[in-house]
């Protein structure tokens, strides 16, 4: 038999744990049971950390940790999808295809960032969406340290007042500070169509979000969107035009577009729906997770973010079951009541929320160091070693905070 994950994300990693550790609990070999993994390279991408300086340097290595649990990995991306012949198409990096069989499929392909058809996005916007995107606009902020100066140069704009891109903005001082090596006092303006910053989490968090950007000088442009981006800047849907050199797109995420290679309902963000074990109904032996999966974390009317938070624990019990399937012992419901957010305010500190509701817990340096805990020890892989591995993966302990 054959479980095969698709992603070396959050999601997929702790997939290919929890799948191996219930094969371990219950006696059954590598031989018997084929676990594999299929992704373009065996590395974790530390992606909640790319709004940081160095983004080279945010990545775990994944194959060690691969061999100590007994899985394969196979290196490629998947193109097709047949369900009924139960097969996916591999392609590697040398354009080799190769058939691969599997007995049990677990789609944990991630997201990424939604760029609509706006005039100049796609020739000028920068992003932090992943580490290839997060190198270039590092790079390109070293670059502007060599320019002479300008109003263009020392003009950041990020579009986007939600996480990702407060985070970003924020984060933006103290890099242009360290890149330039000398006094730098940059402009940075936040764009975005809603009402207020944060949209997402809600009123208790936000009078200290805004407290931040002042203290920082970040500007924002609220109810306004991005119209369109040319050399000289970006104009905005109010008519005002920007120069600026550098606009960082952070204004929304999409499912991985494999999720609609898979006939099954969808959500607007193209999340495959699943059931409470994380199956794909209408598809047999398919498991979506992460942010490939709408799924209900409770019987409240929640449902998991596109987040690491979430990716964790959804892989954790979508690799359990799909195991737990082809070895005839019982699935188990995904819950995850617990919520948090940490949200970074650079040098104004964080701030840490719980629940749905977001209650306030913590802010400033206490925020920032729980923040630093989190980026730096919570969200890496085990240890590449067997017990240790395994036992992080119980689907009822990741994440359970």
């Amino acid at each position: 038999m054959r479980l095969v994950i698709v992603g070396a994300g959050f999601a997929g990693m702790y997939a290919a744990l929890s799948a191996a550790r219930l094969r371990d609990i219950e006696g059954v070999s590598p031989e018997e049971l084929e676990i594999a993994v299929v992704s373009p390279e065996p590395t974790l991408v530390i992606r909640p950390r790319l709004y940081e300086p160095q983004p080279e340097t945010l990545t775990a290595p994944l194959q060690a940790v691969f061999d100590a649990i007994d899985v394969a990995y196979v290196q490629g991306s998947v193109e097709k999808i047949d369900p009924k012949a139960c097969t996916i198409d591999v392609i590697n990096a040398k354009h080799e295809r190769k058939l691969l069989q599997y007995h049990r499929l677990v789609i944990a392909t991630g997201s990424r960032l939604f760029r609509p058809n706006i005039p100049g996005l796609a020739e000028y916007a920068f992003s932090i969406d992943n580490i290839d995107d997060a190198i270039a606009l590092d790079r390109h902020l070293h670059e502007l340290a060599k320019m002479p100066d300008s109003a263009a140069r020392d003009t950041i704009v990020v579009a986007g007042a939600s996480f990702t891109g407060i985070e970003a903005a924020t984060e933006m001082p103290s890099r242009l500070r360290t890149v330039f090596d000398k006094p730098v006092h940059p402009r940075i303006i936040i764009i975005d169509r809603s009402s207020a910053v944060a949209p997402d989490m809600g009123e208790g968090p936000r009078p200290v979000i805004e407290e931040a950007l002042r203290k920082l000088g970040v500007e924002t442009r609220l109810n306004a969107g991005v119209s369109s981006l040319d050399k000289s800047g970006v104009t905005l849907s109010s008519g005002e035009h920007i120069e600026t050199m550098t606009v960082i797109w952070a204004a929304g995420m999409r499912a991985n577009p494999l999720t609609t290679k898979i006939p099954a309902e969808r959500d607007k963000f193209d999340r495959l729906l699943v059931d409470g074990c994380l199956r794909v109904p209408s598809v047999p032996g398919v498991f979506a997770t992460g942010d490939a999966a709408r799924a209900a974390c409770d019987n409240c009317g929640n449902y998991a973010m596109m987040s690491c938070q979430h990716a964790t624990r959804m892989g954790a019990f979508a690799g359990n079951n799909a195991a737990a399937e082809l070895l005839g012992v019982p699935t188990r419901q995904y819950h995850q009541e617990a919520y948090v957010t940490c949200l970074d305010l650079g040098d104004a500190g964080a701030i840490f929320t719980r629940g749905w509701d977001r209650k306030v817990e913590l802010v400033g340096e206490k925020a920032k160091a729980a923040k630093q805990e989190i980026n730096t020890v919570w969200i890496y892989p085990p240890q590449a070693e067997r017990a240790a591995a395994l036992a992080s993966a119980d689907p009822e302990r990741v994440t359970k905070l």
